[in-house]
């Protein structure tokens, strides 16, 4: 979906396809046509913008195969949709029934996650449509915290800087400016957008910057405008936003609030618990099914935040509500203003199946309903904030 900002450049909202699980092309290929097309048709819409995850063995057939990549081009116009952003966090393997800590492997200092970024890089290149000339990959904020030392920042460093001379080289041969946003996640090296401030000065490259989830902003509870004007001020690029909410909990400490808590803990996902007091500061646990332990370490005298990617538009039964309000600041900070922070927005809730029974939708149509519903929900954000939906 397109929008024309005040200023009078294109914003694009799309949603992000890792809520499908695809390991190979023909997979990828199946989603447009069994999800993403269905999507648009219940829009109403000519065209629907998606932010592909394209996993390793389908994002390698696609760099190695010029017919390959132009097979895709052509089904994706045959189907009314469009790629600007691609969702380069996970490697392999998100649709297992146990990601958990998986997700953060390969991280930057394994030359893995170069080549795989760089793959990506060049398939965008040929994916953007003929009237946009930039796009966007989100990726791994460095690594996980642990096992984590100088010497593989070292190695980090120097892969990143590699990845900037190569998004040069891809820009002078295509004309296509493809540029990498570090996406700040909790328990990871880059947690906050404040956390990315010092590496990606260090590089120095405009190519290279953020891309800001406003749930995991939520969830380190992050006040969206001092964090944007943060990064800033820093000159850090927002290379695109992921459009999400977590969920909160107002009163950990009451045994019904405790109870629903624990129906969103669930085996396939980590879900990161954060809280913040005047005395504590801010305290977490890697795992919700943590916080919720008898004798937990978490505070239970301020709210909690966890990182489960709710459905925007979802009404959470009490005593549990999302962070939307969160979201909604952080849309007014990027694309409020009198010129937009980043141009591409993506919706990104992949955890549907992962919901409490009764959230989860039952059959492809409810997914279809469900992730409609939340565009339609970005859409009216965005309009109320006076940009003008497109054809």
């Amino acid at each position: 979906m397109r929008f024309r900002h005040p200023d009078g450049s294109t914003v694009h909202l799309a949603y992000c396809t890792n809520v499908h699980p695809a390991e190979t092309l023909d997979g990828v290929l199946a989603q447009l046509r069994d999800h993403c097309e269905p999507v648009r048709r219940r829009l109403g819409r000519d065209r629907l913008g998606i932010g592909l995850w394209l996993a390793k063995d389908a994002a390698h057939a696609l760099a190695t195969d010029p017919s390959a990549l132009r097979g895709l081009r052509t089904e994706l116009d045959r189907r009314g949709l469009e790629v600007v952003t691609l969702n380069g966090f996970p490697y392999q393997g998100f649709g297992a029934e146990e990601v958990k800590y998986r997700v953060y492997k390969p991280d930057w200092a394994d030359p893995e996650r170069l080549e795989h970024t760089t793959s990506l890089a060049r398939v965008l290149a040929g994916l953007l449509p003929d009237d946009v000339s930039e796009g966007s990959v989100s990726t791994l904020p460095l690594a996980w915290r642990t096992a984590w030392d100088e010497t593989r920042a070292d190695k980090a460093r120097a892969a990143l800087a590699t990845l900037g001379e190569r998004l040069d080289a891809l820009h002078e041969l295509t004309g296509r400016s493809i540029r990498i946003g570090l996406e700040p996640e909790p328990g990871c090296i880059v947690e906050t957008t404040r956390d990315a401030i010092t590496p990606l000065g260090a590089i120095g490259h405009d190519r290279i910057g953020v891309c800001v989830d406003t749930c995991h902003l939520a969830t380190s509870f992050e006040d969206p405008h001092t964090a944007l004007d943060a990064l800033t001020a820093a000159r850090v690029p927002v290379v695109k936003s992921q459009l999400s909410a977590a969920l909160h909990a107002e009163h950990p400490s009451r045994p019904e609030v405790r109870d629903a808590l624990a129906a969103f803990a669930e085996p396939r996902f980590l879900h990161q618990t954060r809280t913040t007091t005047a005395t504590a500061g801010l305290r977490g646990t890697d795992d919700l099914d943590e916080a919720l332990a008898a004798g937990g370490p978490l505070p239970d005298t301020a709210p909690w935040r966890a990182h489960f990617h709710v459905p925007l538009h979802a009404d959470l039964a009490a005593p549990l509500t999302s962070t939307l309000p969160v979201l909604k600041s952080a849309l007014s900070r990027l694309v409020g203003g009198a010129r937009p922070l980043t141009r591409h927005l993506e919706v990104e809730t992949y955890t549907w199946q992962a919901l409490p029974a009764e959230l989860r939708p039952r059959g492809r149509a409810q997914l279809t309903d469900g992730i409609a519903a939340e565009l339609m929900l970005a859409r009216d954000l965005l309009t109320d904030l006076g940009l003008k939906e497109l054809p």
